[in-house]
């Protein structure tokens, strides 16, 4: 008899005839896998048999073992890899060959729609095709673009004119219910993704103290935070995130750690210190609220926080992302830094250092908006050390598969 799965059990039942002579009668029986559990047997066997033949099993033979998971990186070159975790900014009224070239030379697979426009969403939708059509097997593996602009509302409105609403600031938006601001920002949604734009890189979250906001340059100046307490920031930040991903387009909730109590904008500054935010400060909390709501992306900021990390600004920090962001606030999705080609904040390092330092410190997306003259010495540190270094590469392909994942939402 057989054994393993599918076995049979034979039975055997002698009917014996007290007569002169013995007549046997030997009738067989091939009961299924599950007799002992009380199923029925199996219809008999036909054909003859003896009782040292074996018993054929009709079940078909198991399964081979399934092959090893497919290497989801396979086909991509290392510079189409690295160019997946750049982001090139292209002046909405300005030059733009650069970023095209960024595009079909340095293989960089994501865009941000820069500067000031009041044209209306006509000519952003043609701008926005010209680019998204460079896709091919060439340049990004056939990839999808993400293409970001900042339409945070108030003074910081990339596109206005016709087919754009004009969006109060962050802090009038906080005097709304949270529900309405969550179906206005369903519309501002619909307006950029009728243009082709998948990426707000709004709302946010910074925790600004209301007694010294006039004297925060990057935020409170400017009203871009949603009120002056925690509970206000959290609701209202997290309606507009989710407005905007109701319409299609992802949003990221910046600036992490915060921004809210720097005395000097990182754009236009350098040696800008946080000497206050800890690690299990309010402001920290908030960006957990908002990726416990479900955000996507996270942008760093590129202040220095001394209470966490004094070394690095935190976008470069080991301590704020890997540790403090990934670790303890459990974030998976896409990290961006803030603008990294211009600011003045980050000039001290070569724009080679800027984007290998991010990755390294477990980032994702190194954001260029200001200049795109930068990308091409970002994208070949990168190139170079992910083939010089085995530990950067496989940091690398891990930021690679996080862009990629976020990206599988964009045919939602």
């Amino acid at each position: 008899m057989q054994t393993g799965q599918g076995r049979r059990t034979v039975v055997w039942s002698v009917v014996g005839v007290l007569a002169a002579a013995l007549v046997g009668v030997v009738a067989w029986f091939t009961l299924g896998p599950g007799a002992d559990r009380g199923q029925e047997p199996a219809p008999p066997t036909t054909g003859a048999a003896t009782s040292d033949a074996p018993i054929e099993d009709p079940s078909p033979d198991p399964s081979p073992p399934p092959e090893p998971d497919a290497d989801p990186l396979a086909g991509w070159t290392i510079e189409q890899k690295v160019g997946q975790l750049l982001m090139v900014g292209v002046d909405v009224s300005g030059p733009q060959q650069a970023s095209y070239d960024a595009v079909t030379d340095l293989h960089v697979g994501n865009v941000f729609v820069a500067g000031r426009s009041s044209e209306g969403a006509g000519p952003v939708t043609d701008l926005v095709e010209s680019f998204t059509s460079l896709v091919s097997d060439e340049t990004t593996n056939g990839t999808p673009m993400f293409v970001a602009t900042d339409q945070e509302g108030g003074y910081v409105q990339v596109l206005r004119g016709d087919g754009f609403s004009d969006v109060p600031t962050a802090l009038d938006q906080s005097a709304l219910d949270p529900a309405a601001l969550e179906e206005d920002a369903t519309a501002w949604g619909a307006e950029l993704a009728a243009t082709g734009i998948n990426l707000n890189l709004a709302p946010v979250m910074d925790l600004v103290p209301e007694e010294t906001a006039a004297q925060n340059p990057p935020i409170g100046y400017y009203e871009r935070n949603y009120g002056f307490t925690p509970d206000v920031v959290a609701s209202h930040g997290n309606a507009f995130t989710a407005g905007m991903v109701a319409s299609g387009v992802d949003a990221t909730i910046k600036h992490f750690p915060g921004l809210g109590r720097v005395t000097a904008n990182t754009d236009t500054a350098a040696d800008v210190v946080d000497d206050t935010t800890t690690r299990d400060d309010p402001s920290v909390d908030l960006f957990r609220s908002g990726i416990d709501a479900g955000a996507v992306f996270v942008m760093t900021s590129t202040a220095v926080y001394t209470q966490i990390d004094d070394s690095v600004p935190a976008a470069f920090s080991p301590v704020v992302v890997d540790d403090l962001l990934r670790d303890e606030l459990a974030f998976e999705g896409v990290v961006i830094t803030d603008d990294v080609s211009a600011a003045v904040q980050v000039q001290a390092w070569s724009p080679a250092e800027r984007a290998v330092l991010t990755i390294a410190a477990g980032g994702d997306m190194v954001l260029a908006s200001a200049d795109p003259g930068v990308v091409a010495e970002m994208a070949d540190a990168m190139v170079e050390r992910a083939r010089d270094d085995a530990d950067f590469a496989a940091q690398v392909d891990a930021a690679v598969l996080r862009v990629l994942a976020a990206k599988e939402r964009l045919d939602r």
